[in-house]
């Protein structure tokens, strides 16, 4: 094995080791999720030398550089506001997504224009437009950490892969039988997923542009999907209830989690893999045992649809959305609400953590997005000025700039 090159994961706080073995490039990731601004970068990167022979002495120096960097972003504060830096009319019709690239120099924005266009953040300046699809542009994506490919899925049963700096379509992805509604590539940036209103998700192969398997199992639409960490599993929810758990490699059927009474709206892993939380239109979220598929809690207190869920990144807190108005956090550990997230006037569709874990950005039908403290369910900053639902925002890597995308065709960049 040699080691290729090192790459910085600020949070959670991380190292990819990419390296090559027997001719093929592979990755692996070590967390430190345990990390503090006070921690001896020295001894910690001594502790993963014993433990991983991919560093050696030789870039030794190096590994521990990349961890005083990260112990710096952890020493920065944040309690600045944010704000409006740039509205981008961006298409001719209503979007459907808006997505960063790892940095935030770049985000993506699909439309039922049948387009999807690629910005640049700091100037707010169009760099593409990636055109070919003949329906709605609907689930995108960049390949992240990397950041050099875009895929988009269509209503046109279609998924097309896109180079983000020339604009060109490598590949069209055909197969599926209904519209595309969601996609992610693995974090190894070698596999593309696709799932689809014909009760199926497919596995691409990026390089060679080809179906590598069919998932089949499910007996109704597909509308989440997630791989884990290391790129050997991948998670669907789908309309019949259920998620189902699939080995990458195989295709196989490892676990089906079955206990909501609804349909699913959002599924995915922790930063370990270790566990799954999913949401449901049965106004509950569910959290599992990922490597067992066995139900841990269900996580209850919302009086409507359940639209959005996700981890933090290290793993510690789940955040809800849901169609009652509110969002909640909930500690992955003791398992209760530690905070609600009131004053939302219509349903919430996205929920989002910042990098660091300590904010919470909602996207509402209200016409706002709010940033709250998650910790206590304070709302610090209400981000206003759309004219219509917003059903989509992200927080770049660094957590220093957020993206809304509205109904109201525009998407708007704000700045801390």
């Amino acid at each position: 094995m040699k080691l290729k090159r090192l790459l910085l994961r600020y949070y959670p706080p991380g190292i990819i080791l990419e390296y090559v073995q027997d001719g093929e490039t592979k990755t692996r990731s070590i967390d430190l999720l345990d990390l503090r601004p006070d921690t001896d970068a020295t001894a910690l990167v001594e502790e993963i030398q014993n433990a991983e022979p991919l560093i050696t002495d030789s870039c030794k120096e190096h590994v521990i550089r990349l961890v005083q960097r990260l112990q710096e972003k952890l020493e920065e504060k944040e309690d600045h506001k944010f704000k409006l830096f740039k509205v981008l009319r961006a298409h001719t019709l209503p979007l459907t997504n808006v997505a960063f690239n790892k940095s935030g120099s770049r985000f993506i924005t699909g439309s039922y224009d049948r387009t999807c266009k690629v910005w640049d953040t700091l100037s707010g300046e169009e760099l593409h437009t990636l055109e070919g699809h003949g329906n709605v542009v609907y689930a995108i994506a960049f390949n992240n950490p990397y950041g050099d490919k875009i895929a988009t899925g269509s209503f046109d049963k279609t998924c097309k892969l896109w180079s983000t700096e020339t604009g060109k379509c490598y590949h069209t992805f055909r197969g599926h039988r209904a519209e595309i509604v969601c996609l992610s590539f693995n974090l190894q940036s070698t596999l593309l997923a696709t799932g689809s209103m014909d009760t199926t998700a497919k596995l691409w192969d990026i390089e060679k542009g080809e179906e590598i398997i069919t998932l089949s199992g499910h007996s109704a639409e597909i509308v989440a999907l997630s791989f884990n960490t290391s790129g050997d599993r991948i998670i669907t929810g789908s309309f019949d209830h259920t998620v189902v758990v699939w080995d990458v490699g195989t295709g196989r059927k490892l676990h089906i989690l079955i206990g909501h009474r609804g349909e699913i709206s959002s599924a995915h892993f922790n930063w370990d893999s270790s566990l799954i939380i999913t949401g449901s239109m049965d106004k509950t979220c569910m959290l599992w045992n990922a490597v067992a598929g066995t139900h841990i809690a269900t996580l209850t207190g919302h009086s409507d649809e359940i639209l959005d869920v996700c981890f933090d990144y290290a793993g510690q807190n789940i955040a809800t959305a849901s169609a009652d108005g509110s969002a909640r956090v909930y500690n992955v550990e003791t398992k209760k609400c530690i905070a609600k997230l009131e004053g939302h006037g219509c349903e919430i569709s996205k929920v989002v953590f910042n990098p660091k874990g300590n904010r919470i950005l909602t996207a509402s039908s209200d016409k706002t997005a709010r940033l709250w403290d998650a910790a206590t369910g304070y709302c610090f900053q209400i981000l206003e000025g759309h004219t219509d639902e917003i059903f989509s925002c992200a927080f770049n890597y660094k957590g220093d700039t957020i993206i809304t995308g509205s109904k109201d065709n525009t998407c708007r960049i704000w700045h801390d």
